[in-house]
């Protein structure tokens, strides 16, 4: 269908469109209109994607003199794929109607693992692995020498881009291209996908790639640097968008990630002495381009992680006078990771802030400030230099390198914190020391400044307020909205109490209470003999999950449930739970119905749907809060007390009731779609914790379900499944609209809230 949103012609390749798509593209546009950024949080299964992208490629469209280029971010492969192929049926509507001027150019970028044609260096086992096998082939110096000498290995797919390159031809034809078909189109070619990418991405008029090519300096400086600032940015899946800029910031250091760095300098040291002996002159290049300072023209093929710190000015100074050299550099890094090695040889856990650690390593070792501030660019400079191609080999100076310069350049919003053994085992010394970031909007801040919109939206985003504050930015929109439904498809419940009348909870003093644990099988017996197909179980981590599982495995209840169903588990091991999936979707289809036992802070939690009878009852045993204890989250609490006046209790629920949410979300993913949802945990019926779920989980909570047990459960997912069965009008009934046509679009009058008045 095809309408006017006040002055853009929107192209929406659906015939319907729900009534909150349609509010979501108002308060997009205005957001666009006003060049700010804009918190939106819209229910799963509403279409948000397609929504996102229909009026941002109209809106290109309808204002050809001021173009607009989209970046968006999502989290996982499997959700860029899902993107590029929405966007591709997008397109395909819009040349049908529009016509020729439609045309755009649209890539996902993946790492080479995920784009590499090149079949012996594709096979290795892992990200890094790939990342050197490629380097082996095309950095610049294997490459001159193999002019030389026809033996040593190149890859004949970047040979053939690279040609391509010099003689201009290197491109793309438009529409919109997954990573299997920028493969495709790389072998047919016989070019290399993952550099023809990387080029293409600055011409693309959307680009489609992880978070952490914007939000991780390491990576941005490569990818995203060129971008300009005419870019609508969009952060899909935001809700855990905080703890993404905080990771892309956070060091730890093991004993073996000292021990390799150690192995690293000895073997840097050798290759120096033989670069003395047959090439110094190349040493000296390096000294001297080092006075000038560190901003150097790279090929694409040789350019290494970038920077992990962020201001941009670092590599215009010069380097100081005595890492210059590169032996005096590498006794300087010596220096500093028998520093590390001393400080990790504690007895107790200490903590300190990034100017005292400072101070301690000038005072103990003699490296001030200014040289650990360059050590990462220092290395990059070095290898280069040393020409090494296996850098997967060099990941532990890395690492050193990345905290020196971390810990130089940033003077608060960090911890430094030394722990000589995990809490949960003591009795086995494994000493880690960690730089933990605090501060979620230093990450995140170079892309509010650079970009005109950045749009960040997800299912869960309450309570929307704690955003702007986490991030420290000001949006010119923020919006929560509701989910418009012709049934009631949701059943949120709370239950409180088993049908003993105990109550029930994962608190720690109730946690391992036979009572608890047996009245939590219980409710799951009852529930499996009522609920055809899929039912998932959230426990609130791997450990609890172990521990009850085992418990009802010894008291039989387990038995029962495989009387019902058949029950699969998540494990840490990615390989065994795809595995489990697999199985658990096949039981489901097949009629036998499974259970699936997952981890709020898992993997199936994040990125997996439960859709259609995969999930028609959800259950969340507990309350899932991070460790309490943990030294990094106690750091990061005081720190957003005294910064941002955030309370710890506010954040600790926040972050547990949005990752509550986000397990329950996953049942439904269609407004054909229905589910159950049962927090199981006495907690949940107090208005401090109920209040920060989703808008559209809360509309659908009655009262007269906030307190039950259950039997009582048992009898309302009864009668649930009972009304969901009745045959109902999808487009809804007169005055309950929830598919609008586009004539309905032309009639409609909007009210003076946005709501949308037919």
């Amino acid at each position: 269908m095809k309408f006017q949103l006040e002055d853009v012609t929107v192209y929406f390749p659906y015939d319907n469109i729900y009534p909150e798509q349609y509010q979501y593209m108002l308060e997009l546009k205005r957001a666009l209109d006003a060049k700010g950024h804009c918190l939106l949080e819209m229910p799963t299964g509403t279409g948000k994607t397609i929504a996102l992208l229909s009026l941002i490629t109209s809106y290109r469209l309808s204002k050809p003199s001021n173009p607009i280029k989209l970046i968006y971010c999502t989290r996982t492969v499997h959700e860029m794929e899902k993107t590029l192929a929405e966007l591709k049926l997008l397109y395909n509507y819009q040349l049908q109607h529009f016509g020729p001027g439609a045309r755009m150019l649209a890539i996902g970028l993946s790492s080479r693992k995920n784009l590499c044609v090149n079949p012996s260096v594709v096979s290795a086992e892992n990200r890094d692995s790939v990342d050197a096998g490629c380097r082996k082939l095309t950095a610049s110096w294997v490459r001159a020498i193999a002019v030389e000498n026809p033996n040593i290995p190149t890859c004949s797919f970047f040979e053939n881009y690279d040609a391509a390159d010099k003689a201009g031809t290197s491109t793309l034809p438009a529409g919109v291209y997954t990573l299997q078909e920028l493969r495709l189109y790389g072998k047919e070619k016989g070019w290399c996908p993952y550099f023809l990418a990387r080029h293409m991405v600055q011409q693309a008029n959307v680009v489609v790639y992880s978070y952490q090519y914007l939000l991780d300096p390491k990576v941005a400086g490569i990818i995203s640097k060129e971008m300009e600032k005419e870019c609508v940015v969009v952060f899909d899946e935001a809700h855990n968008i905080d703890n993404v800029c905080i990771e892309a910031l956070s060091v730890s250091v093991r004993k073996q990630t000292l021990e390799g760095a150690t192995r690293n300098l000895s073997r840097m040291s050798q290759e120096i002495e033989r670069l003395k002996a047959t090439d110094a002159g190349r040493l000296r290049v390096e000294y001297n381009r080092l006075v000038e300072g560190l901003a150097q023209r790279l090929p694409a093929q040789d350019v290494w992680l970038a920077n992990p710190a962020l201001p941009d000015d670092i590599m215009k100074e010069a380097v100081p006078g005595n890492i210059r050299k590169a032996e005096h550099f590498l006794s300087v890094l010596r220096r500093f990771v028998q520093y590390l090695k001393g400080r990790m040889e504690t007895e107790n856990v200490e903590k300190e802030g990034p100017v005292a650690f400072v101070a301690s390593i000038n005072t103990q070792v003699g490296i001030d400030q200014k040289m650990l501030k360059f050590c990462y660019d220092r290395l990059h400079s070095l290898m280069l230099t040393l020409e090494i191609t296996d850098t997967d080999e060099f990941l532990h100076i890395q690492t050193v390198c990345d905290l020196a310069t971390l810990v130089g350049t940033y003077s608060r919003g960090f911890s430094i914190i030394i722990e000589p053994f995990d809490e949960r085992m003591p009795h086995i010394p494994d000493p880690v020391l960690q730089l933990t970031c605090h501060d979620a909007s230093l990450a995140i801040k170079p892309v509010f400044e650079r970009f005109q919109s950045v749009v960040i939206t997800s299912g869960t985003l309450s309570p929307i307020d704690l955003y702007p504050r986490l991030l420290n930015f000001n949006p010119v929109v923020s919006r929560s909205f509701k989910m418009s439904l012709t049934r009631d498809c949701i059943c949120p419940m709370v239950l409180t109490r088993g049908s003993d009348q105990l109550p029930v909870s994962t608190k720690y003093d109730l946690r391992s209470d036979p009572g608890v644990e047996k009245n939590y099988g219980k409710l799951l017996i009852e529930m499996v003999s009522v609920v055809p197909d899929g039912v998932v179980c959230f426990f609130v981590s791997y450990s609890y999950m172990d521990g009850i599982v085992n418990s009802w495995h010894e008291s039989g209840i387990l038995k029962d449930i495989m009387q019902h169903k058949l029950v699969f588990i998540e494990t840490q091991d990615v390989v065994e739970t795809t595995l489990a999936l697999d199985n658990y979707r096949r039981a489901c289809d097949s009629g036998r119905g499974a259970v699936f036992f997952s981890v709020a802070r898992g993997k199936v939690a994040e990125g997996i749907d439960f859709d259609r009878h995969y999930g028609r009852l959800v259950i969340m045993f507990g309350v899932p809060f991070q460790y309490t204890l943990s030294r990094i989250l106690l750091a990061r609490l005081e720190y957003l007390r005294e910064t941002f006046q955030i309370k710890e209790g506010d954040f600790l629920t926040f972050d547990a009731l949005r990752q509550a949410a986000q397990c329950v979300g996953r049942v439904i993913r269609s407004k054909a779609d229905y589910g159950m949802m049962i927090f199981a945990d006495k907690r949940y019926s107090r208005h401090d914790k109920r209040s920060k779920l989703p808008g559209w989980i809360l509309s659908h909570l009655r009262d007269a379900h906030l307190n039950l047990s259950t039997d009582m459960a048992v009898y309302i997912a009864k009668e649930f499944l009972r009304k969901m069965a009745q045959p109902y009008d999808k487009n809804g009934a007169l005055g309950k609209r929830t598919l609008l046509s586009q004539e309905d679009l032309e009639n409609m009058i909007t009210g003076p809230d946005g709501e949308m008045l037919l």
